[in-house]
């Protein structure tokens, strides 16, 4: 088989791969400011998570919109598995 015959079954088997499924929307997460005490929610190019070493080190963070502050709070691992699964960019923290 050529490699031409071989990529095009390939993009067939992946597109009928994904048949029937809808797009999805934008995830937002829902989230709260210490300062002001606002509710909201942020899409996720507003958060940022950075894992560190210990669970200390690990936390999200992002800017109020309400107030304008800048907020950082702990991640746990379920938080962490949420954020990274909702598209929030992450950044890996190394100990020197």
């Amino acid at each position: 088989m050529s490699e031409s015959m071989t990529s095009g079954a390939r993009a067939v088997s992946v597109a009928s791969a994904f048949a029937g499924m809808r797009s999805v929307g934008p995830v937002m997460f829902r989230a709260g400011c210490p300062d002001c005490r606002g509710r909201f929610e942020l899409a996720a190019s507003a958060l940022r998570l950075a894992i560190g070493a210990t669970s200390r080190t690990t936390f999200y963070s992002f800017t109020c919109p309400d107030c304008g502050a800048a907020v950082r709070k702990p991640a746990g691992e379920r938080i962490v598995e949420l954020l990274t699964g909702g598209g929030v960019r992450t950044l890996r923290l190394h100990a020197p």
